[in-house]
């Protein structure tokens, strides 16, 4: 039994040498050959693919990064947007109350134009005797202006009222009266030629505010308006109404307006 199993390599060696014939040799080296080629090609593919492996993954890590950065950006977006709806609701809001606050104001004024037209109509009709005597009632910036010429109301370079101006005044006096919410401003007014003999009137603004304060004396003390609702100011020859270098444009220059405007507390009140 040992002899043959001493034997049985040797026969084995024995039967494995088989002498090839060339042709077959030469198919053994080409299959080999082939062989060899083809796992060449098979590393070469393994390593492309292992590059490829390794570029995906690359990429891959690069998309999550510029992910995360775009999500980033979304939750700011949204953010953003979120304080701009509500900085929108804000301003809608304050614009519906700047709205609001603007329809009083117009209300307020268009009140004060009605009123001041209403309060037109009456001294018109209160002083009609007058008004072609240099007497002329109108509306500038929703204010009534009496415009009384100074031959209406005070001899020359006087500024004593004469009778005629005090019954102009006094009609105007009877229609203010039963205005209490008109505020009164008594202005004097004077052409451009200078003063000459009247004595402590220096110049025509010491002529123009001596007028004005004697209109608005007399109708606080003889028509017994409230002082409280009249200014008396001079204006000199700041203001022409006309041309100062003729007779009729001077004589337009010299007067007294008595600048009549309701009283806009509320108005007041909301633009404080």
């Amino acid at each position: 039994m040992k002899k043959f199993l001493v034997l049985m390599p040797a026969l084995f060696f024995l039967t494995s040498c088989v002498v090839l014939s060339p042709k077959k040799y030469k198919g053994i080296l080409a299959q080999r050959d082939s062989l060899s080629t083809s796992l060449t090609n098979a590393n070469t593919r393994i390593d492309n693919l292992e590059e490829e492996v390794f570029r995906l993954k690359s990429d891959t890590t690069l998309l999550h990064s510029q992910i995360a950065d775009l999500n980033g950006k979304v939750q700011g977006l949204n953010s953003n947007n979120a304080n701009l709806r509500a900085a929108s609701t804000r301003l809608n809001d304050d614009l519906k109350k700047r709205e609001a606050r603007l329809k009083e104001v117009e209300d307020i004024l268009r009140k004060r134009d009605e009123a001041s037209l209403a309060l037109k109509d009456k001294l018109q009709k209160a002083l009609l005797g007058f008004q072609q005597n240099g007497l002329a009632v109108d509306i500038r910036d929703g204010k009534v202006y009496v415009s009384l010429t100074d031959k209406l109301l005070f001899s020359s370079g006087s500024i004593i009222i004469d009778e005629r101006g005090k019954q102009a005044l006094s009609g105007l006096a009877a229609v203010l009266q039963s205005q209490p919410e008109i505020n009164i401003s008594v202005e004097g007014h004077t052409d451009n030629q200078k003063v000459f003999n009247l004595g402590q009137i220096k110049d025509n603004w010491d002529l123009s505010v001596l007028r004005a304060t004697s209109v608005a004396r007399f109708l606080t003390v003889n028509e017994r308006i409230d002082s409280k609702r009249i200014t008396a100011t001079g204006k000199g020859d700041t203001q022409p109404l006309d041309d100062n270098g003729n007779a009729d444009g001077r004589s337009r220059n010299r007067r007294i307006e008595i600048v009549l405007s309701p009283k806009l507390d509320d108005l007041y009140n909301l633009i404080k």
